[in-house]
């Protein structure tokens, strides 16, 4: 099977090109400017690697097979090695793709026009063309091909870098001698690689220091590379195994304005800023790199702006900017535990750091201790095991993180909403994160900022490394939308980053753990009884159930099931090349199947076992996996091993397959359920609500013109999900006067109210042609891009005049900054 039957890039799937099994990133060092006035990042990254888990030796003698060892590099998530499915695949990328072989050097240089897409034609320079590119099939002496993910970008010049120059290096070169290696310089350069990449964890700030100082040190040669549509191909003439290709390479790059990783707009004040924006391409158009969730790799990072930007990234370290020269500041980040190079963030604007009034910061941290609830002992047991994961300086291992419920904090925003996080969001942080703490304990991460991201964030949140993105759609309306979805960004501290899925495919364990977990930091954050907990939650399940059921009828099924690649999930080919299923899909960006199926299984899961010692298999599970990757099935098995009643229930890793993951629609078992949350009093009070104000508006339609009294009918307030309900309730009354609406609006004064709730009351003025409220369309569509999307659609199919005609004017005021995936899918709905 070739590369081109297999990865066709122009369908949804999304093809992670690296050839990972035979030369793995262990450490990326950047090195970048960023031009504001061009709308360019440039400059250069120099790659560290290991020889990968696999790869082939081509002797004269015909092919002999060399499999090294499944070491320290590749403990890459389930207890045992993975299997790496064979698959017969060339490791050169799709055929279709720009062929030039960039020459470098004396011949001619590579420039960014040469690999860039749009010449197909071969140079007439004699380097060979990748036609012929190293095939693990031929027995020919072909060189070895180095296939990186990467797209959009102008690379300038790849390097070998000479490590072996390096002052002090020769600490690394002393056992070299006395295993033999070569004489050959490229040998010790590679052997200097290797010593670097697996010191030992406790000597992890002498490792920095080194990568620091051989990721200056000078080239020592050109290599050769050819950019594709999705990948860039670097080899070096005569170089046949990737044992014998230079483990530490620098690629001097710069990013296009029009690159998909990064968006280039304006902050809420109108300055220029720059943000990695959570894209489905990850950050192959940022810098080259390896994007297979394997390619665990730490970073370090120099950025240099214009004074005046902040830069803030996923680093350990809260950067002190650097005066270089008149004007320019750089800022160094650095992460020590190795995560996936689609974890790596980044966001440069004029951010102000939001700073509590003294007063009010030490009251917010006195009533936060009360409940940074105390582990149990037998937590505490499992802290004493060894990790599981490759070695890294972890926090899991360290007495003083593991008692750390609030770790330190800041929050960043443009001026103009410096206020509105004030008011909220700095309150909620630590409140949320003792919750957090209390319920999973240790924080994988030593710090956190949360950025308020400029209002073409295409969703409410994103979790990276260190850092958060909110919305400001979660700051207006309370604290309720706020500290929901901080909850939620905070639990992928744990799920999603500290534990990954092996297989992108597999995205309900971040999104479904997320999910549940957010509702359990949320009632432990505000500090509310039993009673009230359950009140809330199945109030929310009904919410969500609700949504479930909408969306499962309206959206094609492939995109329902959980697990779309069902047995073969996990699989690699050869090389390490793979596919994310429907990984380009934008309408897929707006689906919460994953989120609420994965969300509806943890929770029956919780309910079958019991919540207590379900948060206790919980922890156990995050002590067992964190810092590696996982399917499925790692969890289920290790969740079903710990139910002695499991056998009574049913339950096998098979069912749960069977009935959640691998099938599209409503999974059979929440069928049944979905009629229990009904019978909840905060339910019960909203049918009662929606009762009365059907009433009303039936009375003032029967009535003549004559003014309603204001005291014939009190309506109590409402929880936020009260709200919600009560709006989602009255969405399917056929008709409401617009005197009703009216009347609604400023009972529940629904403009104040947070976007959920605004969302809903949205869609009632839509379909009603309410005009008093469309005004409140326009609002949303503007602030509210991380939900508002929907909106347009409903605007387009009431086949009204002046409604679609708000929305087409709506859509050109925001187009030029919209978020791409966002723009395609509003784009279909309006032209």
């Amino acid at each position: 099977m070739n590369m081109e039957t297999q990865l066709d890039p122009m369908k949804d799937d999304l093809p992670l090109m690296a050839n990972t099994s035979y030369m793995l990133v262990k450490h990326y060092v950047l090195d970048l400017d960023v031009d504001f006035k061009g709308k360019v990042i440039e400059g250069s990254v120099v790659l560290f690697f290991e020889t990968g888990s696999q790869y082939m030796k081509t002797s004269s003698a015909g092919k002999e097979c060399c499999q090294s060892q499944f070491d320290e590099t590749c403990k890459i998530g389930a207890s045992e090695p993975c299997h790496i499915s064979m698959i017969n695949m060339s490791t050169c990328s799709s055929k279709t793709e720009h062929n030039d072989f960039a020459v470098s050097g004396k011949e001619e240089e590579a420039t960014s026009d040469e690999s860039s897409n749009h010449s197909n034609n071969e140079q007439a320079s004699g380097i060979s063309s990748s036609k012929d590119c190293y095939d693990i099939e031929n027995h020919g002496n072909k060189d070895f091909l180095l296939v990186l993910d990467c797209c959009d970008l102008s690379v300038l010049k790849i390097e070998e870098v000479d490590v072996a120059a390096v002052s002090g290096i020769e600490k690394f070169t002393r056992s070299a001698k006395l295993t033999g290696v070569s004489k050959k310089l490229e040998n010790l350069r590679n052997w200097i690689v290797h010593e670097l990449v697996t010191l030992p964890a406790d000597r992890w700030k002498e490792q920095l220091y080194y990568f620091t100082h051989c990721s200056q040190a000078p080239g020592c040669g050109e290599l050769l590379f050819s950019t594709g549509t999705w990948s860039l191909e670097i080899r070096k003439s005569g170089i046949q195994t990737p044992a014998d290709f230079p483990h530490a390479i620098r690629i001097w790059y710069k990013t296009k304005p029009e690159g998909r990783s990064v968006t280039w707009t304006t902050d809420q004040s109108g300055r220029p800023c720059v943000y990695t924006v959570g894209s489905p391409i990850n950050n192959r158009a940022l810098f080259p790199c390896q994007e297979p969730p394997i390619a665990l790799s730490t970073w370090q990072a120099s950025v240099r702006a214009a004074a005046g930007f902040v830069v803030l990234m996923s680093g350990e370290n809260s950067a002190e900017p650097v005066q270089l020269r008149e004007g320019i500041l750089s800022w160094y980040y650095y992460v020590s535990m190795p995560m996936p190079a689609s974890t790596f963030t980044i966001a440069v604007g004029c951010w102000q750091e939001v700073k509590q009034q003294s007063f009010k910061q030490t009251a917010a941290i006195e009533t936060n201790t009360e409940f940074s609830l105390p582990l149990s002992r037998s937590d505490f047991r499992w802290h004493e095991e060894v990790c599981g994961h490759m070695e890294y300086p972890c926090r899991f291992q360290n007495p003083a993180a593991r008692l750390q419920a609030v770790i330190p904090y800041r929050v960043f925003a443009p001026w103009c909403l410096m206020e509105s996080c004030e008011e909220y969001l700095l309150q909620l942080i630590p409140q949320c994160l003792s919750a957090a703490y209390a319920t999973l304990g240790t924080h994988p991460f030593s710090r956190l900022d949360v950025l308020i991201v400029p209002s073409n964030f295409s969703s409410l949140g994103m979790a990276s490394p260190h850092i958060i993105f909110l919305s400001q759609s979660v700051l207006p309306g309370g604290s309720h939308l706020c500290g929901t979805r901080l909850c939620h960004e905070i639990a992928h501290a744990w799920f999603g980053l500290a534990i990954g899925a092996r297989d992108w495919t597999e995205e309900w364990i971040s999104e479904g753990f997320a999910t549940f977990l957010e509702d359990i930091f949320w009632a432990r954050a505000q500090q509310l009884s039993h009673d009230e907990i359950k009140g809330q939650q199945e109030l929310k399940a009904l919410l969500r159930w609700r949504r479930l059921r909408d969306e499962v009828q309206n959206s094609e099924e492939e995109l329902q099931v959980l697990r779309p690649k069902k047995e073969s999930t996990g699989e690699l080919s050869e090389s390490g090349a793979s596919v994310v299923k429907y990984g380009l899909k934008a309408e897929k960006i707006f689906m919460q199947v994953h989120y609420l199926k994965g969300y509806f299984l943890l929770r029956s899961l919780a309910r079958t076992i019991g919540e207590v010692s379900y948060l206790a298999s919980l922890r156990k599970f995050v002590i067992k996996f964190h810092g590696q990757l996982i399917l499925s099935q790692d969890f289920l098995s290790m969740l079903l091993e710990d139910i002695p009643k499991q056998k009574e229930s049913g339950l096998t890793v098979e069912s749960i397959f069977q009935n959640w993951l691998d099938t599209s629609g409503i999974p059979k078992p929440l069928l049944e359920e979905g009629e229990t949350w009904k019978e909840c009093p905060l339910v019960q009070q909203v049918n009662g609500e929606v009762t009365k104000w059907i009433q009303t508006n039936r009375r003032i339609r029967k009535s003549s013109k004559k003014k309603m009294k204001q005291d014939e009918v009190v309506f109590p307030q409402l929880l936020p999900d009260q709200l919600v309900l009560l709006l989602e309730s009255l969405l399917e009354e056929k008709t409401l006067c617009p005197r009703i609406l009216q009347y609604l609006e400023r009972t529940y004064q629904l403009r104040e109210q947070d976007a959920e709730i605004r969302h809903r009351w949205c869609e009632l003025v839509i379909k009603h042609k309410y005009e008093p409220g469309y005004r409140d369309v326009e609002r949303f569509l503007r602030e509210d891009q991380a939900m508002g999307v929907y909106l347009y659609g409903e605007l387009m199919v009431n086949e009204d005049a002046k409604q679609q005609e708000l929305a087409r004017k709506c859509f050109a005021a925001a187009q030029e900054h919209m978020d791409a995936s966002s723009a395609k899918v509003v784009a279909e709905m309006l032209f």
